[in-house]
């Protein structure tokens, strides 16, 4: 057997309906799609349209909320961390900070900070200051010899009468 002598077994495969191709073919004039109204036009939308009656999404209560004051901060794991001290993207003699972080490609957009997590393991000793960790990643640091700052938080404002 050939690559080219490859076919499928005859009745396998069906040819595609053709629709709108005059009345002789079974599928002409209308297209299968009955007579007039909103359904036999293009760009139908009545999928949740019931009757006039109120709407399941409607009739649902709605529960949870999202909270506007929300606090988005990137993970870094230890060992990344680890692995850009050993690539001399980072400096382990020196602080490591944020802007840091960002210029050796750990953290793209740092948004509300950067969390640093315990995942992976840490061998060197190093200084970080990031906006939160988790006390894992702090007693891995701390094992290591290393010290973990915390940046302090802009308390939001609150409305005075």
């Amino acid at each position: 057997m050939k690559l080219n002598e490859i076919a499928n077994n005859s009745g396998a495969t069906k040819d595609r309906k053709r629709i709108g191709r005059g009345i002789g073919s079974g599928t002409g004039k209308t297209g299968g799609r009955g007579v007039k109204g909103q359904k036999s036009r293009s760009g139908v939308a009545i999928k949740g349209f019931e009757g006039g009656q109120m709407p399941i999404y409607q009739r649902l209560p709605k529960r949870g909320f999202n909270n506007i004051n929300r606090k988005t901060f990137v993970p870094v794991n230890l060992g990344r961390l680890q692995e850009a001290i050993e690539a001399k993207k980072l400096d382990a003699k020196k602080t490591i900070t944020i802007d840091l972080l960002k210029a050796a490609g750990l953290v793209n957009n740092a948004r509300d900070g950067v969390r640093l997590l315990a995942k992976g393991a840490l061998k060197s000793k190093v200084t970080i200051e990031v906006s939160g960790a988790s006390a894992a990643a702090v007693a891995a640091v701390e094992k290591a010899g290393g010290k973990v700052m915390v940046l302090a938080q802009a308390a939001p404002q609150e409305a005075t009468e």
